[in-house]
């Protein structure tokens, strides 16, 4: 399996060329899976293609990457899609770039709960369980935490899973406004503890700004992403490990005995491409996985390619005290879980977090009519809360390709859950001094969070992909995105896409090395 003089992999070079290039494995995507697995083949001795259709992120002056972001859109490189309900397209947030939307994402890194790994009762419907286990997943989980340099504090939330080993650092330290807050949330009984972060400040001015680095690029690279933490490393410590950008994958094709993909079509420069491979790695995001084997009409015995979608119900709330300025810089350093788990009668009901402080041009975006002077009075004396619950996987909820075009089918679901956290958050933060709340529910746009289309599971009647993320129908197949979950869970999903990616990788290897 090793090789012990590799010579340096050219993909680039040989697709210019002639238009076909022979490697050991395909990855397709660069975002926190298809990244998480190239860097677990560190080593490996297989020559591995990264294929990624946008290219890296533009920069952009920090003076101005808020603007870009919100009010020019100069991000957005994703096709509409449609929202298939109302026949409307819609703009995704989602991106293709080089390490995909951890380049915009809050730098949260939390890990699940143990208990989102089992069966759970809802208020509407049943969470599917996993067919692995937190205990599983958690060594890897380890080892993506220090990948991505995480900062946090055990200990401060009850429903924190067994860790192995402490966060790598520690937790960032709250700003005088957010430590206020979190006193008084513990004063009514509550249990706030500090987020797990890979954003890491040298001082306070690098900490100013970064301030609007949730939903953004960072200019300055103080994010720990899929790229700097996990790709770039893997090229550079392995010559054998490549990456092509621009690289668009069209069309996987499977042998004659239909047991195996054996190739795939592609497009670089407007230049059809083929690339021949022996493993297949999916990691595009769990729309682009599977509207990609929906167009090669692989995959699918089970029916369940592109269905099971899920996104999170999620609400940003605003608190404003009018008597007082929150001078808060990086401001997401406070989390709660006191509703995430089941307490009697009371079914789960989610997470909240804080979003990063909010600015005149963030909400320009949303609220293009109204003067910034009015949004800054705003957004000068504001708290600003996301809250997450879990929708539960349902197959009516689903991504399918019409014509080239993605459409989204996607009703709410165990939304009345949803209505009670924001109601309980609404309360404890008017008790801890804002007493104007104000409200915006996110809609199928708001879709980062996006999971199920591929879902794994223990038979291929019921799941797309086995415990290992393997194909139950190809077996050089394998999907380590977030299309692979069998439940949405209520908390942000990056660390366990990188968790679970380098744990299947691993696997991988091990069966090819026997």
């Amino acid at each position: 399996m090793t090789s012990s003089t590799p010579s340096p992999f050219t993909p680039q070079q040989a697709l210019t060329d002639d238009g076909v290039v022979r490697t050991d494995v395909l990855i397709i995507g660069s975002g926190p899976g298809g990244a998480g697995a190239a860097h677990g083949f560190i080593g490996s001795g297989l020559n591995v293609l990264v294929a990624e259709r946008g290219g890296h992120i533009p920069n952009v002056a920090k003076d101005n990457i808020v603007t870009a972001m919100y009010v020019q859109k100069r991000y957005t490189n994703v096709e509409p899609w449609i929202d298939a309900a109302t026949g409307k397209p819609f703009t995704p947030g989602t991106y293709y770039y080089v390490g995909g939307n951890t380049k915009f994402y809050g730098a949260a890194l939390p890990r699940f709960r143990s208990e989102d790994f089992e069966r759970v009762e809802m208020d509407e419907g049943v969470a599917q369980p996993w067919p692995f286990s937190y205990d599983e997943l958690e060594p890897y989980y380890t080892r993506a935490e220090q990948l991505y340099r995480v900062r946090g504090q055990l200990g401060e939330d009850p429903t924190e899973p067994h860790h192995s080993e402490p966060f790598p650092f520690p937790a960032i330290e709250h700003e005088p406004e957010i430590e206020r807050f979190s006193d008084a949330l513990k004063r009514q009984g509550l249990h706030p503890y500090h987020s797990a972060n890979g954003i890491h400040f040298a001082n306070d001015v690098e900490r100013l700004e970064e301030a609007g680095s949730d939903g953004t690029p960072s200019f300055a690279d103080r994010k720990s992403d899929a790229w700097n933490s996990l790709l770039k490393p893997a090229l550079e410590q392995d010559q054998q490990i490549q990456l092509v950008t621009g690289l668009r994958i069209t069309r996987l094709l499977r042998s004659d005995t239909g047991d195996r993909v054996v190739a795939a079509e592609a497009e670089l420069d407007g230049k059809p491409v083929t690339i021949i491979a022996d493993r297949f790695v999916l990691g595009a995001g769990a729309v682009s996985s599977a509207a990609l084997l929906l167009q090669s009409d692989i995959a699918n015995s089970s029916g369940l390619v592109g269905r099971n979608y899920m996104v999170h119900n999620t609400t940003f709330l605003v608190g404003i005290n009018p008597f007082r300025k929150n001078r808060t810089s990086w401001q997401k350093t406070i989390a709660v879980n006191d509703w995430y788990l089941r307490d009697g009668d009371r079914p789960p009901l989610g997470n909240m977090q804080m979003l990063g402080k909010l600015s005149a041009d963030t909400l320009k975006g949303f609220f293009p009519f109204l003067p910034r002077f009015i949004l800054k009075m705003v957004t000068d004396r504001s708290l600003d809360f996301c809250l997450i619950s879990e929708d539960v996987a349902d197959p009516e909820n689903r991504a399918e390709v019409r014509d080239g075009k993605i459409f989204v089918h996607w009703k709410r679901n165990n939304y009345g859950a949803h209505r009670q956290l924001v109601k309980n958050v609404a309360r404890v933060v008017r008790k801890a001094g804002y007493p104007f709340i104000f409200t915006r529910v996110m809609g199928i746009a708001t879709n980062s969070h996006m999971c199920g289309t591929l879902v794994a599971g223990d038979t291929p009647e019921t799941s797309v992909v086995d415990r290992n993320c393997r194909s139950h129908d190809l077996e050089n197949l394998w999907a380590v995105d977030s299309s692979i979950f069998p439940s949405s869970t209520a908390t942000n999903p990056v660390l366990t896409i990188t968790a679970n990616a380098l744990r299947v990788v691993e696997t991988i290897r091990a069966s090819e090395a026997r």
